[in-house]
């Protein structure tokens, strides 16, 4: 299988390629140019099979021309290994807890895949890799720490100052080792922007190995779609239609949902939930697509007004929009929407974090207007990363897991940097 980009299919690489360089030289993102389709008897087999066994057959089908079945193994087996719970939280409502692994975000799951591929594809080469990476919170944290201490790979982190919680800061802060945190004065599409010209720029790329571990990089994008094959596997059998509503800010988390569909996993629906940052429930609804000025929220992982994957969401239906339309849902909450949903649902026992409420309200708001579905909303962190915020709303002392706790004593070390992309290519110029 070769990868075209989204700007131009006539532009194609192989694996290994999409995934060192991240972006197309036309600044598209790298697609599959095959997406194959699973047997039916697969899916009727998928309760009885463990997350790793459907890992195996799920990346076996995208890699297999590309990775060696010892390798597609490796592969598995070094991202799986916690689980991603589908815990009931009302009749015909389901959590998919996401948040089990080092940095408790969903996040964790493309990290560690695409680090782990990442040095498998570079295990010959004598250059250093550094990849660069924009976050609004959680991409930060889970990258950071599937790359520490990796071999031959440096990795400098683009955060919004002021805008990133205390505890996803202190994740990606205090590590030291390969890892480098620079402090930009602006907002995440500042930050966003920055690393898109860098991996644009010809000077740089002459002279250093630059590549992405955002969602844009399909080894960081593709593996996210295993946890529907997943939560799908673990749902109740019976004659319900089956809708997932996914919390969104760069929309890749809802394309890979959208690639296990096109790899025939039966999904009908999907709900795209989003804070005030509506650009593309706005598009949804009927509206042109219009990037906008990022709006600080509580849900802050999904303060994004342009959203980088929106190319493989149309990619992915064929650049049909009516057809995108019609098979993903646009919904859009405020913070006090936000708080008020966390506590309501508090009231049942279930505690959720503000990126989590998000996603409940899209599901529950599709569901009363769709008859006939059992739905399950993906819960993308756990609720501590944003303790001030779930602290606040649900007037209680939330007690921190130890992982999440140890972040807390460490030390932040940053950089500061200003939202001018001159200033950015001449720190890393500075690293030649």
């Amino acid at each position: 299988m070769k990868f075209y980009s989204t700007n131009n299919s006539a532009h194609q690489v192989e694996l290994a390629e999409a995934v060192i360089k991240g972006l197309a030289p036309d600044q598209g993102l790298y697609m599959p140019t095959d997406i194959p389709v699973l047997p039916k008897e697969l899916f009727d087999k998928l309760p009885e099979m463990t997350f790793q066994e459907i890992g195996y057959e799920v990346i076996g089908a995208l890699f297999s021309s590309a990775l060696s079945q010892e390798q597609i193994k490796e592969l598995v087996d070094h991202t799986l290994v916690f689980d991603a719970p589908l815990v009931k939280v009302e009749e015909d409502v389901y959590s998919l807890e996401l948040f089990h692994g080092p940095t408790l975000a969903f996040k964790d799951f493309g990290a560690r895949f695409c680090s782990k591929l990442m040095s498998m594809l570079m295990e010959k080469s004598d250059r250093k890799v550094r990849v660069l990476v924009a976050t609004s919170g959680d991409t930060g944290s889970a990258v950071a720490n599937g790359f520490l201490g990796v071999d031959g790979v440096d990795v400098i982190i683009l955060f919004p100052k002021g805008k990133v919680s205390e505890l996803q800061e202190k994740q990606f802060t205090t590590l030291g080792q390969n890892i480098t945190a620079l402090e930009v004065d602006g907002v995440f599409d500042d930050c966003q922007r920055m690393v898109k010209e860098a991996f644009l720029d010809e000077e740089l790329n002459e002279k250093l190995l630059l590549t992405s571990a955002n969602s844009i990089n399909v080894a960081r994008w593709i593996p996210q779609c295993l946890y529907y094959f997943y939560a799908f596997s673990r749902l109740p059998k019976n004659d319900k239609k089956v809708a997932f509503a996914v919390p969104s800010g760069n929309f890749g988390n809802i394309a890979a949902g959208i690639l296990a569909q096109r790899m025939g996993l039966p999904i009908d629906q999907f709900v795209a939930a989003t804070n005030v940052n509506k650009v593309v429930p706005d598009y949804l609804n009927g509206a042109d697509f219009a990037a906008m000025a990022s709006i600080a929220t509580i849900s802050n992982s999904m303060d994004v007004g342009n959203p980088s994957n929106f190319p493989r969401l149309l990619a992915l239906y064929g650049e049909d929009e009516q057809l995108l339309k019609d098979n993903v849902k646009g919904y859009f909450y405020s913070d006090a929407e936000t708080v008020e949903v966390m506590q309501e649902v508090k009231k049942s026992g279930y505690t959720l974090d503000p990126h989590g409420a998000v996603g409940y309200k899209g599901l529950k708001d599709f569901m009363a207007e769709y008859d006939g579905f059992q739905g399950v909303f993906l819960e993308t962190a756990h609720p501590g990363k944003f303790r001030e915020t779930v602290e606040k709303a649900l007037n209680l002392k939330l007690e921190l897991p130890e992982r999440l706790a140890a972040f807390m004593d460490g030390q932040k070390k940053v950089e500061a940097m200003g939202n001018d992309f001159e200033e950015f290519k001449g720190y890393l110029k500075s690293l030649l």
